[in-house]
Parts: structure tokens; sequence; C-alpha cells
């Protein structure tokens, strides 16, 4: 079918640009709703005249609503627009784009969702639902151990993965790495529970501090219980991870001045399993923590890394120096293209 529309596209490049347009219109209002008039067309960069004619035949459309709150999607106009996702990424270079940050980076698959989520709340959402879908297709029959780890990214994502079981799959959800210390909701233990609870999988908790002295440590390998999830999680054939801006992380997690001027004169710029990395992905610095260790996913077949925005373009770089080349990493369009500046597609 997409060599047909090519061929419409050679005769009718109008209607691609047609469908393009409304596509992004409908785009941001998902995004950004209920949104006015005026902020649509800055956010668009076109007049409010040429967004009104626009607006006005979508919504004799039944595709959007308008109130005094501003324009959103009907039910019908969110269904028109998650369906032609697909089709609008195939035609104008979505998965063009993925392939080559996937060749950049040496690792499987990218997956990219249009937007910024510095920017869109909305897109993080998306990247959840890109999670989801991927774990839908990836995971095998049987039983499944998914490690995850925490972050506030981690946690808004976690929130719109939905049923993973099936009559030949179950899936228990545990935490990757022990780490009580931050806000409860973005700890691992908070994200893993909620993405069990919306898959209707199973999950194990793991209660220990974050930063633990060689004595505690050896004596917390005693506790059964602890024990036990432990080695759940050294069975886990799925983790799914954020990556962090290393200055942004270390405050999150309260580490002491000097820790925080040692990062930066290490010139740390990413996170991810307590381990910092520097612009060329050396490891500067590393949080001794319970569970599982950036050596340990060499040997995980399913590896989902979930980042974006602008924010993150250099967190990014960084980790995926040394990502395992099973992973799939799951990003929005403002990074990828932020990456990918400069390099030749």
């Amino acid at each position: 079918m997409l060599d047909d529309l090519k061929i419409i596209e050679s005769i009718a490049p109008d209607f691609f640009q047609t469908i393009q347009e409304r596509y992004r219109i409908l785009q941001n209002i998902y995004w950004m709703q209920p949104v006015g008039r005026r902020v649509l067309a800055d956010t668009l960069d076109t007049t409010e005249r040429v967004l009104r004619t626009e607006t006005d035949l979508l919504k004799k459309l039944e595709l959007i609503d308008t109130s005094k709150s501003g324009m959103q999607l009907t039910t019908k106009g969110e269904r028109v627009y998650h369906q032609l996702g697909h089709l609008t990424d195939q035609l104008f270079g979505m998965d063009r784009l993925e392939r080559a940050l996937a060749n950049h980076f040496g690792i499987s698959r990218c997956l990219i969702t249009p937007g910024n989520s510095d920017q869109q709340e909305k897109v993080i959402d998306e990247l959840g639902y890109l999670l989801w879908d991927s774990l839908n297709q990836k995971l095998p029959n049987g039983r499944n151990i998914i490690a995850v780890m925490g972050g506030t990214t981690m946690a808004k994502v976690a929130e719109k993965v939905s049923n993973l079981e099936t009559s030949h799959r179950h899936n228990l959800f545990v935490p990757a790495r022990g780490g009580i210390g931050e806000s409860v909701k973005v700890q691992a233990n908070s994200v893993s529970a909620m993405m069990a609870m919306q898959s209707r999988g199973d999950y194990r908790s793991l209660y220990v501090p974050e930063q633990l002295s060689s004595a505690t440590y050896d004596s917390l390998l005693q506790e059964p219980s602890i024990l036990e999830v432990l080695n759940l999680i050294s069975e886990a054939n799925c983790v799914i991870h954020g990556i962090g801006r290393a200055i942004h992380m270390a405050a999150r997690r309260k580490m002491t001045e000097e820790q925080m001027v040692m990062l930066k004169q290490k010139n740390a710029v990413a996170e991810s399993f307590g381990y910092f990395f520097n612009e060329d992905g050396e490891v500067v610095y590393r949080i001794p923590r319970i569970g599982l260790q950036l050596k340990d996913l060499l040997n995980i077949p399913y590896v989902f890394a979930i980042a974006g925005g602008k924010s993150k373009v250099k967190a990014i770089n960084a980790y995926m120096k040394n990502a395992p080349k099973q992973t799939w990493l799951i990003t929005d369009e403002a990074a990828a293209n932020a990456i990918l500046k400069g390099v030749t597609l």
C-alpha cells in the first residue's frame, strides 16, 4: 500500500502536504488539549487566520470540539489521530530516522515518537505506549522476569502500560536496583509495582537503602526476603530503564556537595544504574547499590532504554556508548534530530 501511496504523491504532492498539516494540528491539540487557537498557532508557526480555516473543517468532520477552555480532540478525533500515526511515520520519514539512530548507536532498534517531551507532557505518554507495544511484541511465552529502574520519566511511562498477560505468558516485575532515599513515586519499587498493576502481572519489592557500607551490604545479603528478590533480579530476561542527566540525578539523590563538585570536575553528563558517565561514555563515578550492574545487561535478551527531550541529548549520547547491542531505545523526535544533527542519514 505504501508504494501505491507514493505513486499518488508523485502526481498530487499537495494531497500529502494537506494530510501532514492536518495531522500536525490534531497531534498538537492532542498534546496540549484544551488549547486556544492563538497558542496553537504560535506552536505551529502559522497565523490564526490560516489555522481557523483548518480547525473549522476539523470541527465539521467531528474530529475536534471547541469550548471556552480551548480545542480538544473528540473520541473520533483521537481514534483517527492514532490510526494516522503509523501511516504518517512511514510517509514522512520517521522509520528512516529510527533506522538512522539505531545505526548511529549500533543497537537493535530505535522507536521515535513525534514531539519534544521537554515541552509537551503528552509526548511522554506516547513513549509509554511505544514501550507497551514493544513489550507485547517481544516478551516470549512462559514466565518473564522484568527488572525495572526508577525515575521521573519511568514513573510516567509506567502509567501507560496496559495488559501484557496471556494464557501462555506471565510477567513478574521487580525493581532493578535498591533505591530507598528518593521520592517514593519515582523509586524503582513504585515504578515496577505500577507496571505490574497496569499490565496485570505480579511484582516483588526490594526495600534497601540507596548507598550502603560494605558491612551493611554483607549483612543485608543474609536476609532471606532480600536474597529471594535479588535472586529473581539476577534471573531477569528483560530490563526497562531510563537515562538521567548526571547533575540532576545527583541532586535528586541528595549527594553531598563534595560529590557534586567532583561530578562537575569530571564532566559527568549522564547517569543510569548508579553509574555516572562523561561525554565520551567513560564511567567517572559509581554509586554502590544492591541489584543489577551495568555488566549484567550484556546477558539479558530484552533491554529497553527510555529517554526523550533535547535536554537529555548529552545524557543519551554518553550512556548509549555503553548500551548492549540488543537495546531498544525509545525516544522522541526532538532528541533524535538533535543527536543526528550533522550525521549523514
